[in-house]
């Protein structure tokens, strides 16, 4: 294992500004654009984002496949079906009983306090939408960010295991950074650019999923160079537990 020097969990500043836009370099070099987030429309994004709690992509899809055939996939209609039926729907999301509970929930805040109009809610500034979001019981932060960035288009990076881990074996940040020191890495050492916090997330997530996984594949690693984890094949038990 190398021998870099850790650097503490909120580690920002020019050293961190400028390796966070090397890194971003170096993965769009490797992977290409990704094209992120899966979805026809805005509301079919929010209802993924709660939906992917938890659960592989692939079991979101199918749900929501589920919902469109349903006619379900608007705010209007989702809010009129009765939630046994929901739940039923997005059975193969896992834990559907308590998902059915979280969509419902948005829908409440959106028709409550936003006439049922998506536009409206988004129309918000970021920091205002996030603390909505928030708000609504079984939304957490990293959901409320995918929202936001993914739904909305507003800049609001996105944190998630992939980016604790990455960023904890390059060295720029703790392994147990908490979710709002590691986004603010993020968000105060690069321009608020939604399609760049987009992009950016996506690769970490590919990256992540490729080779930086709790066992990595360092040998072809593009991030080699600047990593103080290479050839520790094991990972953790943390890292493992959060996969």
């Amino acid at each position: 294992m190398a021998s870099r020097k850790r650097s503490t969990s909120s580690s920002r500043g020019a050293r961190g500004g400028e390796e966070l836009q090397a890194i971003y370099r170096i993965l769009h070099a490797a992977y290409g654009a990704q094209h992120w987030w899966p979805g026809a429309s805005p509301f079919e994004v929010v209802v993924g984002a709660i939906l992917t709690q938890r659960v592989a992509w692939s079991n979101v899809e199918r749900a929501i496949a589920s919902l469109k055939e349903a006619g379900l996939m608007s705010p209007a209609s989702l809010v009129q079906a009765p939630l046994d039926r929901v739940t039923s729907l997005i059975r193969p999301s896992v834990y559907f009983n308590a998902k059915a509970e979280k969509l419902r929930a948005f829908l409440d805040l959106l028709f409550e306090h936003h006439g049922g109009d998506l536009g409206r809610l988004f129309a918000l500034p970021v920091d205002s939408l996030r603390r909505e979001l928030l708000s609504v019981r079984g939304i957490g932060e990293e959901t409320a960010d995918a929202i936001i960035l993914y739904a909305a288009g507003k800049p609001s990076f996105v944190v998630d295991a992939y980016t604790r881990r990455i960023l904890s074996r390059l060295g720029l940040v703790e392994e147990k950074v908490r979710y709002d020191e590691l986004r603010a890495v993020f968000m105060e050492s690069l321009r608020p650019d939604a399609a760049l916090y987009n992009e950016y997330h996506a690769l970490l997530v590919r990256h992540g999923k490729e080779r930086c996984s709790p066992r990595p594949v360092c040998a072809d690693c593009p991030l080699r160079a600047r990593c103080v984890f290479p050839d520790n094949s094991q990972g953790t038990p943390q890292e493992a537990k959060e996969e």
